[in-house]
C-alpha cells in the first residue's frame, strides 16, 4: 500500500510513499525502544543541544520547505512557512527543561530522604496533522526527546514529506536514527501497534473520529493517549472593544491558512452596538483577499488542502443559506468549485445551522449580534468543542470573569489564534484531553516516580 499526497494546486500527485507492513513497523518500534535507555542516560544538556541542533537544521531547509508546503497543503508562500513558531516552541521547551524535569524535593533529614523524579515514558508515538505540520509536530517531538523518550512520528498523508525532512534534519544534527523515527503507516497497522502496547504514550492531533480510533485501539492497554481534536472557537466582541483591532484579528483568525487552523475563529458574537460596523469592516477585509495559486507571491489565500474539505465547507454554507443565513461575499472569479473556495462571511445565522455547530475548518465564519455577556457566554458554551475563546474588551477584570465561565482550554483577550509555549495547549469536551507545551507538557510526557529512602533502621 502507498500513501499519496494530492496537491491542491492542480490535483496532481505530488508525492507517494510505501507504507510499512505490520512486521516492518514492529521492527522499527523495537529498534526505537532498544535505543531509549541509552538516550535517556545522556546528560540533559546534551539532549537539549542535539534537539536544538535538529531544530536549526530544519530552519536551514526553510527555502525548500515553504514551496513544498504550498504544493502539499496550499498555504501561500508569501507567509514564509512555520519556522518562526517551530523554533519558538522548541526553544522555550529547551529553556525550561532543567526546571520542569527537576526532582521534586519533599523533604530530607537525618532519617529520611524523599523526592519525586520525572521518568520518561519510553517510546512516544506522535501522530501529527497536515494543517500546521511542523509546528504541531514539534510541540511533542522536542519535549519528548528532551525528556529522554524516543519518538516515532507518523505524519498525515497530505503532508507526508514533513516527517522525512524532520527526521533527516535531526539525524544530520546528531540525534541517533533509532531515537527519532519517521514512519508511513496505514490505519490498520497504526491501530494494531497501539493495541499491542508498542508505545508507552500516544499523542494525536486530528479529527474527533481519529481520536476515538486512537482511544479504542489503546483500550485496556493502559497506554496514555493525549488528544487535540476538533474546534469551533468563538470570538466575543464587547461594547468597549477596539473595533478595528477586533475585526483585523478575528477575521484573520477565521481566514488565515484558508481557515484550516485548529484554533481558528469559526463563530463571532458581537455586542449589538458594534454589530453593523463590525460586519461592514469584516466584509471589506475579506473582499481585499487575493485567492489563487499559493506559489504566487500575490496570493493571500490559497486553495483548501483537499477538494473534500472544500466540499464540506460549501455544504455548510449552502445549508445555512437555505435556512435563512445571508452571505456577504460575492463569489471570487478564482473560485473553481473545487479546492479554490471563496472565503465567506455569514449573518442571520443561528445555532440550528451546522455552520455554527460543526467544525468547518475552512474560510467561513458566522457572525451573531448579542445583548449581554450572559447571552454571549451561553452561545460560546453551546458547542461540543472547547479549544480557545477570544474576548475583546478594554477591561481585564471583565475578561477574566467572562473567561471563568467559558468551557474552553485557552482564554484570549484582545488576541486569537496563537500558541504561547509558556501556557498549556489544551482543550475540553470533544476537543480532547491532555496538554502540550509549558511545564505541564513535560508532566504529560513523563511519569512520576517516588523515592522514600530511610537512612536508619533503628
Amino acid at each position: 500500500m502507498t500513501v499519496t499526497c494530492i496537491s491542491p494546486i492542480d490535483g496532481s500527485v505530488y508525492a507517494e510513499r510505501p507504507t510499512l507492513t505490520l512486521e516492518a513497523a514492529r521492527d522499527v518500534v523495537s529498534a526505537t525502544r532498544a535505543a531509549q535507555s541509552a538516550w535517556a542516560a545522556r546528560p540533559l544538556p546534551e539532549r537539549i543541544d542535539l534537539v536544538m541542533a535538529g531544530v536549526a537544521a530544519v530552519g536551514a531547509m526553510n527555502d525548500d520547505i515553504v514551496p513544498e508546503l504550498a504544493h502539499m497543503m496550499g498555504r501561500p508562500v508569501r507567509y514564509g512557512g512555520e519556522f518562526g513558531g517551530f523554533n519558538e516552541r522548541a526553544s522555550y521547551m529547551a529553556d525550561i527543561a532543567s526546571e520542569a524535569l527537576a526532582d521534586i524535593q519533599v523533604g530530607e533529614d537525618a532519617t529520611f530522604k524523599r523526592y519525586i523524579k520525572r521518568i520518561p515514558h519510553g517510546v512516544v508515538f506522535v501522530v501529527a496533522p497536515w494543517n500546521y505540520p511542523y509546528m504541531t509536530a514539534i510541540n511533542t517531538v522536542a519535549p519528548a526527546l528532551i525528556a529522554g523518550n524516543t519518538v516515532v512520528l507518523k505524519h498525515a498523508a497530505q503532508t507526508l514529506l514533513v516527517g522525512e525532512r524532520m527526521a533527516k534534519a535531526f539525524h544530520d544534527a546528531g540525534v541517533p536514527a533509532d531515537v527519532f523515527q519517521n514512519v508511513f503507516l496505514d490505519h490498520d497497522t497504526t491501530s494494531a501497534l497501539i493495541s499491542e502496547k508498542a508505545f508507552d504514550f500516544v499523542n494525536f492531533t486530528g479529527s474527533v473520529g481519529g481520536g476515538q480510533a486512537m482511544e479504542r485501539a489503546a483500550a485496556g492497554t493502559f497506554t496514555g493517549v493525549g488528544t487535540e481534536l476538533g474546534g469551533k472557537d468563538p470570538g466575543y466582541v464587547m461594547e468597549d472593544a477596539d473595533l478595528d483591532a477586533a475585526v483585523d484579528t478575528l477575521i484573520d483568525g477565521a481566514m488565515f491558512n484558508s481557515g484550516q487552523c485548529c484554533c481558528g475563529i469559526e463563530r463571532i458574537y458581537v455586542h449589538e452596538s458594534l454589530f453593523d460596523a463590525f460586519v461592514e469592516k469584516a466584509v471589506a477585509v475579506v473582499n481585499g483577499y487575493k485567492l489563487g495559486n499559493p506559489l504566487d507571491a500575490e496570493t493571500t489565500i490559497g486553495p483548501m488542502a483537499n477538494i473534500r474539505f472544500a466540499k464540506e465547507v460549501r455544504a455548510q454554507i449552502a445549508e445555512a443559506v437555505e435556512m435563512g443565513a445571508k452571505t456577504h461575499i460575492d463569489t471570487f472569479p478564482e473560485d473553481d468549485g473545487g479546492a479554490y473556495l471563496t472565503p465567506q462571511i455569514l449573518t442571520n445565522v443561528t445555532h440550528d445551522m451546522r455552520v455554527m455547530r460543526d467544525e468547518s475548518f475552512g474560510p467561513v465564519v458566522g457572525i451573531m449580534s448579542v445583548k449581554s455577556d450572559e447571552e454571549a457566554i451561553a452561545l460560546m458554551n453551546d458547542s461540543e468543542f472547547g479549544l480557545t475563546a477570544s474576548l475583546w474588551t478594554a477591561d481585564v477584570d471583565r475578561a477574566q470573569r467572562v473567561g471563568d465561565q467559558i468551557e474552553t482550554g485557552t482564554v484570549f483577550m484582545n488576541r486569537a489564534d496563537y500558541l504561547d509555549p509558556g501556557l498549556c495547549w489544551t482543550g475540553c469536551k470533544n476537543t480532547g484531553r491532555g496538554g502540550g507545551l509549558s511545564v505541564i507538557g513535560y508532566q504529560n510526557l513523563t511519569r512520576p516516580k517516588s523515592y522514600h529512602l530511610k537512612k536508619v533502621t533503628k
